[in-house]
């Protein structure tokens, strides 16, 4: 007796291969080494997660929640795919459901930057705006119902669709090119918190090759991680949206994994946004705010550590480019409309790359 074929299996087969040539292609990403005078004994890495094919580290969280839905039977050919995103994972999951022509929607904020939703309708894709940023979860999941779609759901499944044992993901190749460094071993990986997936997945890569490096997180202004990480109360949440796009969430969203997060740090949005101007002069090209928020976390680790007389490496990521902020973080008016003012993070932060020394603001 001959079984009949499975035209979705064969889909899936086709799919999987068509996201595995991405992978093969854009896995790895440089990992940079600015030089900076003051910092004497510490050595900076950054991971430039903005040269993958959708300009950043989402692409990787994208790929990955499409291989899990397709092994799990989810997505299928023809399946309307839907997604809640403050616009980076959004962006690239468009590109992902051009490539398997499948329809994308995104629930985004209305106050998503620009760039990013014409990205989004670049690759075919097509948004649905909420007001109320704590909507796009409910919204999302009740589109992907009328549609009879699947919901991607990355701040569910961003902990799980990864594979933080290895396989390439982001914490492997960070240490793989760390290997020949002065201090290959880092003394501490700064992170965002965003969904929360990717600390998740250094963290546990972390522990599980056992390693000494630490891991420090960093939250901003109306976000409700740090809050939570220090009360142990997870039910807590923000009225006021994040200001930080990809960093800041009104909830503690269920991939947030404080068991493997060694330290936590909350800063203004004025660091963070100061922050990302003066790397951005330092590396002769813009970064965007939540590598703002990295890399302000990261000086202060390294401040912490000249000052106990601690030498070592220190990494983290450069999580998308600049050029989809034009509008905001980099526009004076938007500043000033805010009420942000980044003049003495700035100053203080060019100071201590310049010398050493780090006064804190105010």
């Amino acid at each position: 007796m001959q079984l009949p074929p499975s035209v979705d299996r064969e889909w899936a087969r086709q799919a999987i291969g068509i996201l595995q040539g991405d992978g093969r292609r854009s896995a790895d990403t440089h990992l940079v080494n600015p030089v900076f005078p003051g910092l004497k004994g510490i050595s900076i890495y950054l991971k430039d997660e903005s040269t993958h094919p959708t300009g950043s580290l989402k692409h990787r969280l994208a790929r990955s929640l499409f291989l899990y839905g397709i092994c799990n039977g989810k997505i299928r050919s023809g399946t309307t795919l839907v997604e809640a995103s403050s616009g980076s994972t959004a962006v690239s999951e468009a590109y992902f459901a051009h490539l398997l022509g499948l329809p994308f929607i995104a629930v985004v904020p209305r106050s998503t930057s620009r760039p990013k939703i014409e990205a989004i309708e670049r690759f075919g894709g097509r948004c649905q705006f909420v007001d109320d940023p704590a909507e796009v979860y409910e919204a999302a999941a009740r589109l992907a119902e009328e549609t009879g779609g699947h919901y991607l759901d990355q701040f569910t499944f961003a902990e799980r669709a990864t594979d933080w044992r290895g396989n390439n993901n982001i914490a492997e190749s960070i240490f793989e090119q760390m290997r020949e460094e002065r201090h290959p071993e880092p003394a501490w990986v700064v992170m965002s918190a965003g969904t929360g997936g990717t600390s998740a997945t250094i963290g546990r890569y972390i522990r599980y090759r056992n390693f000494r490096t630490r891991l420090c997180v960093v939250d901003v202004e109306h976000s409700a991680f740090y809050d939570a990480y220090c009360s142990n109360d997870f039910s807590v949440v923000c009225d006021r949206p994040s200001r930080i796009e990809g960093v800041g969430r009104p909830r503690v969203e269920p991939s947030f994994i404080p068991g493997v997060i060694d330290h936590m740090i909350k800063i203004p949005d004025a660091a963070s946004i100061a922050a990302m101007h003066v790397l951005s002069e330092r590396l002769f090209r813009r970064v965007g705010g939540s590598t703002g928020t990295n890399f302000f976390g990261l000086c202060w680790i390294a401040s912490c550590m000249m000052a106990a007389g601690e030498e070592g490496s220190l990494v983290s990521l450069i999580c998308d480019s600049g050029d989809r902020y034009t509008s905001t973080y980099y526009n004076p008016d938007w500043l000033k409309e805010n009420a942000i003012d980044i003049a003495p993070y700035r100053e203080m932060l060019d100071t201590f790359l310049d010398t050493g020394i780090f006064e804190a603001v105010g």
